[in-house]
């Protein structure tokens, strides 16, 4: 199935990236704050269960199933069973029990690894995002500035289960690239509809699962239960709906801007209303990133008369 062709990025896509960096930079805030009241699947549930019911009332007032779902539904499905384990069951879960063992601002960095994850992807997948010499060094620039966000030693100081946190937060972030280039391939569909379809199959996928590791929540009238309410409604249903409509207009290598923006954002969230400690190297840091954003996309032609 061929790829619907990549557009030049308009102000709407930049404006979308930018508030999809705010939102899933404060995601890691909320998941650190659900997690002290529920067990990781139970999160990964919980905010694909209030997804899931988010979007189906926004369909249901913008005119129903019946105006949005196409009538040859079926060869889409396969498309949207792998959005929805790659792009929310799977990183969710993931990036969940990753933060048990590592703080929410390190999980935001390594989301920083997506736009490395989807340059080979999308090069050999999606027609018209080749690598070319301005994206490498985009690119490049982009990740010096998570390395010197992280410092040298930030992977490796703790203990084992530090470790395999912090592997498990690349493994989302490596499950969000692959998600991005199935979502880009996925025949033409409203994007309101794709992103229903793809949280409800994975809120069908997560609540039995749920269910039976951790069984039923006690209670969800707690700052916890807040938390996840917070979460499933903003950087689940909202920002899904946002990360769709860019991929399909934009393409995955553009979507993947965001996440230099997400490492940033998640550690002054977690410093300001975490007390996690706030590196020096931030602002070095934010310096690099955004060259690496202005290098990739030439951001100095955004205003330029088209």
């Amino acid at each position: 199935m061929p790829a619907l062709p990549t557009l030049p990025p308009t102000r709407a896509n930049w404006l979308a990236i930018i508030s999809l960096g705010v939102i899933w930079g404060a995601a890691f805030m909320g998941m650190n704050l659900a997690l002290r009241g529920f067990g990781p699947v139970t999160v990964a549930a919980g905010r694909l269960g209030v997804a899931a019911l988010t979007l189906l009332l926004i369909l249901w007032l913008r005119g129903g199933l019946g105006t949005a779902l196409p009538r040859d539904g079926q060869r889409r499905l396969p498309y949207l069973v792998a959005i929805a384990i790659l792009g929310a069951a799977l990183p969710f879960f993931l990036l969940s029990w990753g933060q048990q063992y590592v703080t929410s601002g390190f999980a935001g960095i390594t989301m920083a690894a997506i736009a490395l994850f989807v340059l080979p992807l999308a090069h050999v997948f999606i027609p018209g995002d080749r690598l070319n010499g301005r994206k490498l060094l985009g690119f490049a620039l982009g990740f010096a500035g998570v390395v010197v966000l992280i410092g040298p030693a930030a992977l490796f100081a703790g203990g084992g289960m530090e470790k395999w946190g912090a592997l498990a937060c690349l493994g989302a972030a490596f499950c969000y690239a692959s998600s991005s280039i199935v979502t880009r391939l996925c025949p033409p569909m409203d994007s309101l509809a794709l992103a229903t379809a793809q949280t409800v199959l994975a809120a069908c996928l997560m609540g039995p699962l749920a269910w039976a590791t951790e069984g039923a929540p006690a209670t969800l009238a707690t700052p916890a239960g807040l938390a996840l309410l917070l979460l499933g409604i903003g950087p689940t249903a909202l920002a899904n709906l946002l990360r769709v409509s860019v991929v399909r207009s934009a393409g995955p290598s553009f979507l993947a801007l965001t996440n230099y923006q997400v490492p940033i954002w998640s550690v002054i969230f977690s410093a300001l209303f975490l007390a996690e400690p706030l590196p020096l190297r931030l602002l070095g840091a934010l310096a690099l990133i955004l060259a690496g954003m202005a290098i990739s996309q030439r951001l100095w032609r955004l205003w330029s008369p088209r």
